[in-house]
């Protein structure tokens, strides 16, 4: 089925339950030598624009569009008055149904949020991440991320990645 990555708003129907999701998901997964999993969603405001967007993959057959991925994208540091000009901009809550899952979904979500990060003005995009996501760390390294010193005192992450976009 074809894919299509569309903006939508934080709070809508399909947001929720994919992050519902996502956060059941990675309680019942979190290692438990990291002790517990702080079930935290950040706000949808922080997904408007201009500080923010978040997007929606959709799998479409006819007029069918079943949602399989979501993450979003928040500012987190903007220009500062000493003429640092760099902005950042977070990827928040990526994620993909296990039916979705090796069919490039995640990279679609990533293409978009990039993308969106440029078109918003960041000069770098950056994310935290658990070592445990095997995955997730190999796709955003693949995509030229590079590990950082913790730029957040996310109590779920082991690893913090920043991408240089302009």
């Amino acid at each position: 089925m074809p894919l299509q990555v569309r903006s939508v708003p934080a709070d809508a129907p399909e947001v929720d339950a994919l992050l519902d999701a996502y956060l059941d998901e990675r309680e019942a997964t979190f290692p438990s030598a990291q002790g517990s999993y702080s079930r935290k969603r950040t706000p949808a405001v922080q997904f408007t624009g201009p500080d923010g967007v978040f997007v929606v993959a959709y799998e479409t057959d006819g007029d069918a569009a079943v949602p399989v991925g979501c993450g979003g994208l928040r500012r987190v540091r903007a220009a500062q008055a000493d003429g640092d000009d760099d902005v950042w901009f977070e990827v928040k809550h990526v994620y993909v149904s296990p039916d979705g899952r090796g069919r490039g979904v995640a990279t679609a979500v990533m293409d978009a949020l990039e993308r969106a990060a440029q078109d918003l003005g960041a000069t770098s995009v950056v994310l935290d991440t658990n070592d445990s996501l095997v995955a997730a760390g190999a796709m955003y390294r693949s995509r030229g991320y590079q590990r950082v010193a913790a730029f957040n005192d996310n109590p779920n992450a082991t690893a913090w990645y920043r991408l240089p976009v302009r």
